[in-house]
């Protein structure tokens, strides 16, 4: 059981392996159902860039479409998908902040440049 678990998160994860799936899942997370038009206009992509990527979204069932007439609507299938990337954005501020941190100790401590050769030897 443990194993088709994994399965699946490492499915859901290897989806949302390229930013602009990432870019069409947080889209969606802000502004609910949008139409595809919506889509690659907001993400200044061609249409059928759009497309691919949201076939792989569609395979992993992370959105949902839904036809009106001749267009076609997509949302997230649910919103928890939307808060694991915001938990993804605050994982990424809290070790920026620590990288910053440790960057800053780095450049304040007392940096002795090593004395450089003069060339000439001793003999």
């Amino acid at each position: 059981m443990h194993d088709k678990l994994r399965l699946f998160k490492a499915g859901i994860f290897q989806a949302l392996a390229h930013p602009t799936r990432i870019a069409i899942v947080e889209l969606l997370r802000d502004n609910g159902e949008v139409p595809v038009t919506t889509l690659y206009e907001k993400l200044e992509l061609e249409q059928a860039n759009v497309s691919q990527h949201l076939s792989v979204l569609r395979s992993k069932l992370i959105v949902a479409a839904r036809k009106e007439g001749n267009q076609v609507f997509y949302s997230l299938r649910d919103p928890l998908l939307g808060q694991v990337l915001d938990l993804m954005r605050q994982y990424f501020h809290v070790h920026l902040e620590e990288s910053l941190k440790l960057l800053d100790g780095i450049q304040t401590t007392d940096f002795q440049p090593t004395k450089k050769s003069t060339g000439t030897r001793k003999r």
